[in-house]
């Protein structure tokens, strides 16, 4: 796998799923991408083609905000 690129998105949407405590962020509009598994609950979306993120989802949002402290 080639390295994932980021770009400074022009626009950023999310939305939380409180029963399964699931966040998902998008850049741009949501669109179907492969996953990444970054660990610790945090799984990076990107485009095969051009390796471009476009999102994260954050499994466990709880637990992984209480980590952070």
């Amino acid at each position: 796998m080639e390295k994932l690129m980021m770009e400074k998105p022009e626009q950023v949407s999310w939305e939380y799923d409180k029963e399964a405590d699931v966040l998902y962020i998008s850049f741009g509009k949501p669109q179907p991408a492969l996953s990444l598994d970054l660990g610790s609950g945090i799984v990076a979306r990107y485009l095969e083609k051009s390796q471009k993120v476009v999102g994260f989802t954050i499994i466990g949002l709880k637990n992984v905000l209480r980590a952070a402290k």
